[in-house]
């Protein structure tokens, strides 16, 4: 075995090989850039290697800059994670030059299967069905917008070289077609240094599926069952669970045999996974096979038992696999979450600062017989960089069944506290208590179709807001407690805290009647229904834990005024408590308005000015690109809300802005 192994990979999957190794009495050595010089990797390796400036072109994707780490150190063997060198052919090539041993597939096997054209001529020769499309190298914009015409729309226009949804746009008519591929084509030469493009039709209401893969050296390939990733967002996995809810037992035996031969006939070892696309008859289309570890590697684990790493590390060492098909079962059920640093309430847009607060749930087994695990590669104190993918954890539960799955995952969603930066947390707490997604009725357009003007935020269910109110009003007998205690020590004398109380919380205000004991209270509302609320939460905790009518209740815990600000279950609630009196007198208040933002184009993330479309003067009309805006290897294109005149223009193409930084000015 190994002594030691490089990880040519920075964040939670740099830190997640590094736990596997370590498991095996394998040392590690990170590389980082300035940007990660006091990163998480960093610190939980055995060595680091400087490998430059913060860009990943300047460093993570810098072979020569990898090699000399790997000289330095002395370092046996290299996994590479996801991303990144992950499926280039020159890296897996150069280490072989080298005699060092990669983790991962042969380079002709990541030649053939890790570009996306080549794969899909493979697949075809193989006999497996493929989604239509124009398998050959597209020169430029007006002649994708031809080959688009000519598939018929919709299209997707992908990156050769790409991954985690860089580099892809769906296009619906030309316009779309000849902006979507420059996009694309830009997007794929910053994060891979390969801006080939090719066009494929966009299979409407797809279930994306995915095949999880494991070869050795002697002949031997099984499938760990399957992946369902339907749950995306401009093309990126947000939510991913094991088993798929949609397969039966003919079409998971299917999809894996299908998988497992295509994995064969280029003669692949290693992990790797085989995407399709399944259509409401269970009918599948290969998509691509990723010749690498994926992002939601750690659902397959759960179900399985199986280290996925520690099995590419002894793949890679020579050992065969330690077991056949047949002894791969499906335990139970596990989901993940992914956290990126992008703010829902802003189009999901890019959130880079310092997490001010990270607190993520307890590891291990739960209270109620799930398993919570959480694979990150930041920590409280630390920066999140705009040079990077913005995924900060994966935050992953099981349960025996998914109905227990997804009430572990609600319940770790709300425990896990996030601050200084804006994240998606509220956001997958929604979709885990949206019926659509409970019911497993999901397809790719989830999220396009039952979020069509944006996330702004969730709408608790009646019973939910009952219980929430039953907690604040309990929550605030205590705060009111001790206020009194305090002032009461000037004078000996406390005044009494009452009984009778006004939530106001959601747009509704309840009545209710507090009766304490020395274990909890009992709420009881104007409709003579009581709510038990038990809990050892004191004024100044940041977390709320309680047991409200016998079930757990967690909540993010802010003050305001009269009252508290509480987040749990994808909603921001404001909720204040006061006396009957403090109600009525609350209701004449007038409500304060926002400001009038309408004549300007703000900066929605911090990022790069790439391009200003319009001139001071220009008439734009409504969807008219106005100007782009890079951040974290994305392309932004903000567009005209309504028609105008550009009155001023405050920025140029090279500038870096801060959040809602003035582009420009209408009249």
């Amino acid at each position: 075995m190994f002594d030691k192994i490089l990880i040519a990979n920075r964040g939670e999957i740099a830190c997640r090989v590094i736990k596997s190794a370590r498991k095996m009495g394998i040392k590690t050595v990170a590389v980082y850039s300035d940007a990660d010089r006091n990163a998480l990797h960093v610190k939980m390796a055995d060595e680091a290697v400087h490998i430059g400036p913060a860009p990943a072109a300047q460093s993570y994707i810098v072979i020569d800059k990898i090699m000399a780490a790997i000289k330095a150190t002395g370092a046996q063997a290299v996994h590479p994670g996801y991303g990144f060198l992950s499926e280039n052919r020159a890296f897996a090539a150069a280490l072989e030059a080298a005699g060092v041993v990669f983790v991962g597939p042969p380079s002709p096997a990541i030649e053939a299967m890790g570009d996306k054209i080549t794969s899909k001529k493979i697949a075809q020769g193989a006999g497996v069905s493929t989604v239509p499309g124009y398998m050959g190298l597209i020169a430029d914009a007006e002649e994708a917008v031809k080959i688009s015409g000519e598939i018929g729309y919709p299209v997707m226009i992908k990156a050769s070289a790409g991954g985690g949804g860089k580099g892809m746009r769906i296009a619906w008519n030309d316009a779309e077609a000849r902006e979507g591929f420059q996009s694309s084509k830009n997007e794929a030469a910053a994060s891979f240094g390969d801006d080939r493009i090719f066009i494929e039709k966009f299979v409407t209401q797809p279930r994306h599926i995915e095949i999880q893969v494991l070869a050795d050296k002697h002949g031997n390939c099984v499938y760990l069952h399957e992946r369902e990733c339907s749950i995306q967002r401009r093309n990126q996995k947000v939510i991913e669970e094991a088993p798929s809810p949609f397969l039966d037992e003919a079409t998971r035996k299917a999809m894996g045999e299908q998988a497992c031969a295509l994995a064969k006939a280029v003669g692949y070892t290693s992990a790797g996974t085989v995407e399709f696309i399944v259509d409401g008859n269970r009918n599948f289309y290969f998509l691509e096979m990723n010749t690498r570890l994926q992002v939601e590697h750690p659902v397959t684990e759960l179900i399985t038992g199986v280290d996925l790493v520690e099995q590419m590390i002894r793949v890679a060492n020579g050992e065969p696999l330690p077991f056949k098909q047949s002894d791969l079962k499906i335990n139970g059920w596990a989901m993940e979450s992914r956290l990126y640093a992008e703010d829902p309430y802003r189009n999901f847009l890019p959130s880079i600062g310092r997490l001010t607060r990270y607190r993520p749930p307890v590891e291990g087994p739960t209270a109620g017989g799930g398993i919570v695990r959480n694979d990150t590669g930041v920590f409280e104190g630390g920066e999140i960089s705009m040079y990077y993918d913005p995924m900060i954890a994966k935050l992953c539960t099981w349960g025996a069944t998914r109905e227990a799955a997804i009430e572990e995952m609600r319940l770790a969603l709300d425990t896990f506290e996030v601050e200084g930066i804006g994240h998606n947390l509220p956001f997958v707490g929604a979709v885990m208590d949206h019926p659509r997604f409970v019911s497993g009725n999901i397809t790719t357009a989830f999220i396009a179709e039952e979020y069509p003007e944006g996330f702004q935020g969730a709408t608790l269910d009646a019973v939910t807001l009952l219980r929430v109110a039953a907690a604040a009003a309990a929550m605030n007998r205590v705060a009111e407690i001790r206020r009194t205690r305090i002032s009461g020590t000037m004078d000996n004398h406390q005044r009494r805290v009452g009984d009778d109380w006004v939530v106001s919380v959601q747009g509704e205000a309840f009545a209710v009647t507090i009766a304490a004991d020395r274990d909890g209270s009992s709420v009881r509302f104007a409709d003579g229904q009581v709510l038990r609320v038990t809990s050892d939460w004191t004024p100044g905790q940041a977390l709320a834990r309680l047991v409200v009518d016998g079930a757990p209740l967690v909540m993010k815990v802010g003050k305001v005024p009269m009252g508290f600000r509480l987040r749990l279950r994808g909603a921001d609630l404001k909720v204040h408590v006061r006396t009957p009196r403090q109600h009525d007198l609350a209701l004449l208040m007038p409500e304060k308005l926002p400001p009038d933002t309408s004549k300007f184009l703000l900066c929605p993330m911090p990022g790069l000015i790439v391009k200003i479309a319009v001139a001071e003067g220009d008439e734009v009309q409504e969807g008219q690109a106005l100007a782009t805006v890079e951040a974290m290897k994305m392309e932004n294109i903000l567009k005209a809300e309504r028609r105008g005149v550009v009155k001023k223009i405050n920025a140029a193409a090279g500038a870096s802005l801060k959040v809602d930084d003035v582009i420009m000015e209408f009249e």
